[in-house]
């Protein structure tokens, strides 16, 4: 369990890096707001703050701004209220949450980040006793992703399953949901790639049944608030933020990518999910 939650903090670090830079050249506009949501990783939002806090800082020196202001959340509840308070300049979101609210506050797509061991780029089912899709379904299944069945059904699944097809055991940890199928309580679980990791550490019988497509990366999104100079200037930089002095702060909290990126690199799991 400790091992999880520090790749668990490695990675919210990481978004928080990123999300530290994703506001350059913006000293003039005052206090920068940066929103982070990350769905469904272990860990809470008040261990991923300091984070956040350390590398906004950092950020606002190296920049010059007049003033910045970041904030990590779990939650599309918490995250709203933030949004709708501090009115942030940028944010990076999970896919699903992305999906969920890219609609409801004109979010645009300026860019995407992948990080070590977010999770969320594949899912799957995974079973001790199943061998595959068909074993699974109506039996009892665990999940801690069961909050966002339009995502799941949609982009995850694609048509091959629906959640109404399981008997579901929800979870709210991500740790929680493999226990639930080491013990018996559930015959499979869905989970993602990250859990998956963890799975086969907690018990080498468990195997994964069904795999999903692999799906993009983190988003980065900017909202409407952001100037379309800065937020255009920023985009065509992203690529460079981890080249020179930027290279050991990327290294140091395991960044694998961060690149500029369009609606057009989302296209497919934004169709699937607005069908």
């Amino acid at each position: 369990m400790r091992t999880t939650v520090i790749r668990s903090l490695l990675a919210t670090s990481v978004i928080a890096s990123a999300s530290a830079f994703l506001c350059a050249d913006a000293a003039a506009e005052g206090t920068v707001g940066v929103l982070v949501l990350r769905e469904h990783g272990v860990g809470s939002a008040a261990q991923a703050q300091p984070y956040v806090d350390k590398f906004v800082s950092v950020a606002a020196k190296q920049n010059g701004w007049g003033g910045a202001k970041g904030e990590y959340h779990t939650s599309r509840g918490n995250a709203e209220a933030f949004i709708s308070a501090q009115k942030p300049h940028y944010g990076i979101l999970s896919l699903g949450a992305f999906l969920g609210l890219k609609a409801k506050h004109n979010l645009d797509i300026i860019g995407q980040v992948a990080v070590n061991r977010a999770g969320g780029q594949q899912y799957h089912l995974i079973s001790k006793t199943a061998s595959d899709l068909a074993g699974c379904k109506g039996k009892a299944l665990a999940s801690d992703h069961a909050d966002d069945p339009k995502f799941i059904d949609k982009v995850v699944s694609k048509g091959a399953f629906k959640l109404g097809d399981f008997t579901l055991v929800t979870t709210t940890r991500p740790i929680q949901t493999i226990k639930k199928v080491v013990s018996g309580d559930a015959a499979c679980a869905l989970i993602d790639d990250a859990q998956l990791a963890e799975a086969t550490k907690i018990d080498a019988g468990i195997k994964s049944v069904w795999a999903s497509d692999k799906l993009p990366p983190m988003v980065v999104v900017a909202f409407p608030s952001a100037p379309a100079d800065a937020r255009k200037a920023f985009q065509a930089n992203l690529g460079k933020i981890c080249e020179g002095e930027g290279k050991a702060t990327c290294g140091e909290v395991g960044i694998l990518a961060l690149k500029s990126a369009t609606s057009s690199d989302y296209a497919g799991v934004i169709a699937a999910y607005d069908k």
